[in-house]
């Protein structure tokens, strides 16, 4: 592959003027709304004693998974040896960075007392899924960090290979156990299935790649820079068999599910019920999360447009949110079975289906994780040479490269 030159945007123009200024309206805002849940009590939240993690925890999770598979294109240039994802690989690296540091940033402003984070990181209780997930999100931020610095300094890069396998164990790891979190939660009957961690690892792939994939369009549409129309189909298609794969998965964790006579009651509230989480499932997790983007992607006349591949990765970033809610609320909506086949009544909503409706502070802060994210990427590649200066023919390039190989080792 011929060399490539890296160079940071200038990031004079107006309209990044103004994309920093929005991002960073939406962080304040954020911060405002953490402290108005934190000074007035999460009452003034649509959280409850029965639904305890409302809609910040569906941003940040879904950022968590997504920071995993953003590192997909540097994982496939050194785990894998494609060669054509490594001018990309810099900035895959620095947009996982970016998701964790957005999604952990949720997570530690939804807890109601972030001063308590000191108590969790000193004092471990390792029958906990919680206590293992903070040493693996320190853990990726620090190996995906070190990955990101021997990729960009020629002293180091001879070891940015085997640093960029490393992480991308620590990454599938990582994502079994952000699923485990909720596999290992018996108590509940929507989680409680081993399938909850091959899921969300298929559900981070699509999900990073999608935003991966909008990240460098818009990204290079809006800096003038060329970008292969062939790199760009090549990750489309990527992303067309990660969606299939996150349906799949989705149909084998369902169908387990109803073939079990204990889970068939949840089952039948988020299939069947045709109430909001039924359909969230069939028509944002499934139709426009999965179907629409899977058809746009394989059929010959869409996938050749950049601004159809555009939508495509917007409806599986929607879809995956909607998979989230459904998962995450929806999970706690249900009531818990407390005496299996015994009717159960009381005066403390015992049977009955937990509501929950998510207030104006909880989107705010979740849209503020959105941003932080987005702000860390925005001003890094102003400040270090992160985006290859041209990809106009780079995928071309690596294909001719690969002929040029054959041919020679068949002479």
């Amino acid at each position: 592959m011929a060399k490539i030159t890296y160079r940071a945007i200038e990031g004079k123009a107006p309209g990044y003027l103004a994309l920093v200024a929005v991002l960073g309206a939406f962080v304040v805002a954020a911060l405002g709304a953490a402290w108005y849940m934190e000074h007035n009590g999460h009452y003034v939240t649509g959280m409850t004693n029965q639904v305890v993690w409302g809609m910040p925890h569906v941003f940040a999770v879904f950022l968590i998974v997504a920071a995993s598979g953003a590192l997909n294109v540097a994982s496939m240039s050194s785990a894998f040896g494609k060669q054509v994802y490594k001018p990309l690989a810099p900035l895959s690296a620095l947009l996982a960075l970016a998701l964790l540091a957005g999604g952990l940033a949720v997570l530690v402003l939804d807890l109601g007392r972030p001063d308590r984070l000191l108590v969790a990181m000193t004092t471990y209780n390792f029958k906990s899924i919680f206590a293992w997930n903070i040493y693996l999100y320190v853990g990726f931020m620090v190996i995906v960090g070190a990955y990101l610095w021997f990729m960009m300094d020629r002293r180091m890069n001879r070891f940015s290979k085997a640093v960029g396998i490393f992480a991308f164990i620590w990454r599938l790891v990582l994502t079994t156990g952000t699923g485990s979190i909720f596999g290992f939660l018996v108590a509940r009957q929507a989680y409680d299935a081993a399938v909850m961690a091959p899921l969300f690892i298929a559900m981070s792939l699509s999900f990073g790649t999608a935003i991966f994939l909008l990240l460098i369009m818009r990204t290079y549409e809006g800096i003038k820079r060329p970008l292969d129309p062939a790199l760009v189909a090549r990750l489309a298609s990527l992303l067309a068999v990660l969606v299939a794969v996150v349906l799949y998965f989705t149909v084998v964790q369902h169908l387990t599910n109803l073939y079990a006579a204990e889970h068939q009651g949840i089952e039948q509230f988020i299939l069947f019920s045709g109430n909001k989480y039924s359909q969230l499932f069939w028509i944002g997790q499934v139709t426009f999360g999965g179907l629409i983007p899977l058809f746009i992607l394989l059929h010959p006349d869409f996938r050749s447009s950049r601004t159809w591949i555009m939508l495509a990765s917007t409806l599986v970033i929607i879809g995956g949110l909607c998979q989230m809610y459904v998962i995450i609320i929806g999970g706690q909506a249900f009531p818990l079975v407390l005496f299996p086949g015994m009717e159960v009544t009381s005066s403390f909503f015992d049977g009955q289906v937990n509501a929950y409706s998510a207030s104006l502070p909880e989107f705010l802060l979740g849209l503020g994780g959105v941003a932080l994210a987005l702000v860390i990427v925005a001003l890094v590649l102003k400040l270090l040479p992160i985006l290859p200066e041209d990809l106009g023919t780079v995928a071309q390039k690596d294909a001719t490269s690969d002929e040029t190989s054959l041919a020679a080792d068949s002479g």
